[in-house]
């Protein structure tokens, strides 16, 4: 049995795939956040739409979706942060990475969903990605004509940045 697409480790048959064919409902927000994981997966699209809170199903394109889905390589999820979403809480923030790639490229989704819950039921309610952090240097840029910071007591364009390639 192969392990399940959420990264727990256990059998897919005995995870999400429970949630997904309606035999179990996700106790916490962040099972339901992994079950929609496993459906963005396995192509499952319509318990992705299912499992959105109703008032903001309006907004829900299933064709793009089941395009990404079906599209996509999907190589693993990533659970970030849990606030809430306990079996006796009303509302929930799961914020995760899911990786897969398209077309060769490799990319990271990052968000934080926003889960309540109603009837006893999990729902999506809403996400917001999280933006990649831009690269910050950690030492000093070196300027043309500053001091090679090799110590050879040559300018740094007649040194070190001379022997780099252009």
């Amino acid at each position: 049995m192969p392990n399940c697409y959420c990264g727990s480790g256990i059998a897919f048959s005995k995870c999400c795939e429970l949630f997904l064919k309606g035999k179990k409902r996700p106790p916490t927000a962040e099972s339901l956040m992994r079950a929609r994981y496993c459906a963005f997966a396995t192509g499952e699209v319509d318990f992705v739409s299912k499992t959105i809170l109703p008032d903001k199903r309006g907004d829900f394109d299933e064709q793009a979706t089941r395009n990404w889905s079906l599209n996509s390589e999907w190589h693993g999820f990533e659970v970030k942060n849990i606030e809430g979403g306990g079996e006796d809480d009303a509302t929930g923030t799961v914020e995760f990475v899911a990786t897969y790639s398209t077309d060769g490229e490799t990319h990271n989704h990052h968000e934080i969903a926003q889960f309540k819950k109603r009837s006893g039921r999990w729902y999506f309610v809403d996400g917001t990605l999280v933006a990649q952090q831009p690269f910050v240097r950690e030492a000093p840029k070196v300027g043309r004509n500053d001091p090679c910071p090799c110590g050879s007591g040559k300018k740094y364009k007649r040194c070190c940045a001379a022997r780099q390639p252009a």
